[in-house]
């Protein structure tokens, strides 16, 4: 029988996220987001509407493979500037109770230990309500940012990831023991030394003593979100991923995706409902077809075609300034993001012109009445095996005003929507239904104090 959908605002610390020139827009408000009352108010929206959370894009570097240069990025503000995701969510939190926050962090330029301990402090600020969207990263310039040489490479960032997470798994769920803080007032003791532990981790690229630094929070390790498609993407996530953003161009490949992933999950000792499966999704809504056509026709003119081929050389690594209208772009393994780069190999440059400057086409773009839109999101959720939608933004906040206001009541007339945060205080438990903590099919349980002594 369908079930309840689960809905992330999808967002980012930058003037222009993913639809490209609607910054200009006269009802947007993008220019706002230096400013904490924008996000304070976002959150408040995006609660009132009963979303599971907010998820926080993010990238370390700049889009600089059109044209060879960041020009353009940096001239239309595609991801550039912005501003560290991390910093906006105990304000968020603190104008909130139940609605999640799902920060982006990569695991190739930093090392493990800091970024366990920001989630820690973010899992007990938010009473439970964090996610770590788990990113490898993209973009060439980033590694010069951190240092680096050169770019990592794909294969070698999907490596430095498993042990990134296997360290992270260690601090948070094996340092602590559940009963290490006694809060003894009388005898003036806070923890009991031995029940906290060092992680002594050796391993190709971590060294890492411990202890954590952080007490055990409501859900020790935050719910992990994880974005990649390809196959060293899907074969992660199906090992680690308790939430996965899938990235597809057609509803056949969303489906491919979906199902192979439940599949490898299996194959890896976990069952096919430990992952939710959620992908992006553009939603134009109105009181009738023919305004919600109106409001299509009014962004169109806004929309930035150039921003999105900037967008689409970051994700792919390929330069559509430097080639021909009628080249294949083919596949190279340019080492960016290999999925995106796979969806296009077969065609040719004007092809991919002409997607981006007419959306129309886009199946996971949704323009109507309510009713329209809802029956919609029903087909391409059920069709595909999806449990959810990241809604993407044309005009902030009016997208998720409208989507809040006209959608959320349609969908729950029909039962694919909550009505209440009635599933658990953690994100964790509003996602997947169970308890505060890893599944015990998940790896991350592997390393909890008992399952590494047996006690």
């Amino acid at each position: 029988m369908p079930g309840i959908l689960h809905f992330n605002g999808f967002e980012m610390n930058t003037p222009s996220h993913m639809n490209h020139g609607m910054w200009v827009h006269p009802d947007n408000n993008r220019h706002r987001y230096t400013d904490i009352d924008y996000w304070t108010g976002t959150a408040r929206l995006l609660e009132r509407g009963l979303f599971d959370a907010l998820f926080l894009a993010d990238v370390v570097g700049t889009y600089d493979v059109y044209g060879s240069s960041r020009d353009a990025a940096l001239e239309r503000g595609v991801q550039s500037p912005n501003n560290d995701p991390f910093l906006l969510v105990p304000a968020m939190a603190a104008v909130t109770r139940d609605l999640g926050f799902a920060v982006t962090f990569t695991t190739t330029y930093e090392p493990p230990f800091g970024n366990a301990r920001r989630f820690s402090t973010l899992d007990h600020l938010t009473r439970g309500r964090v996610a770590w969207n788990v990113v490898t990263g993209y973009l060439p310039d980033a590694a010069r940012n951190y240092g680096l040489d050169a770019a990592v490479g794909y294969d070698d960032r999907y490596e430095r990831a498993e042990e990134f997470l296997e360290v992270s798994y260690k601090l948070w769920e094996g340092s602590w023991d559940d009963d290490a803080v006694v809060r003894d007032r009388a005898r003036r003791r806070y923890s009991d030394p031995a029940k906290v532990h060092e992680v002594g981790h050796r391993g190709a690229h971590f060294t890492v003593d411990g202890p954590h630094l952080s007490e055990p929070s409501p859900q020790r390790t935050p719910v992990i979100y994880q974005a990649g498609s390809s196959d060293r993407g899907r074969d992660f996530a199906a090992r680690h991923a308790e939430a996965m953003f899938v990235g597809a161009r057609t509803e056949d490949e969303a489906h491919s995706v979906v199902a192979s992933t439940r599949e490898l999950a299996v194959a890896h000792g976990r069952t096919p409902d430990d992952i939710r499966f959620l992908t992006g999704l553009n939603v134009i809504v109105a009181e009738t077809d023919a305004a919600a056509r109106a409001k299509l026709e009014d962004f169109l003119r806004y929309r930035d075609t150039v921003g999105y081929l900037v967008h689409f050389g970051g994700g792919t690594g390929v330069d559509l300034a430097a080639h021909g209208a009628e080249q294949l772009l083919g596949f190279r393994a340019r080492g960016h993001i290999e999925s995106n780069e796979r969806s296009f190999a077969d065609k040719r440059a004007r092809e991919v012109v002409d997607f981006y400057d007419d959306p129309t086409a886009d199946p996971f773009l949704v323009v109507g009445s309510p009713t329209r839109v809802a029956d919609r999101i029903e087909e391409l959720a059920d069709s595909i095996g999806l449990d959810g939608f990241n809604l993407i933004q044309y005009l902030s906040p009016g997208t998720f005003a409208d989507f809040v206001e006209l959608v959320v009541p349609e969908l729950q007339r029909r039962g694919r929507y909550r009505t209440s945060y009635e599933e658990g205080e953690t994100l964790r438990e509003r996602l997947l239904g169970a308890g505060p903590r890893l599944s015990p099919h998940h790896p991350g349980a592997g390393f909890r104090r008992d399952a590494v002594t047996g006690r």
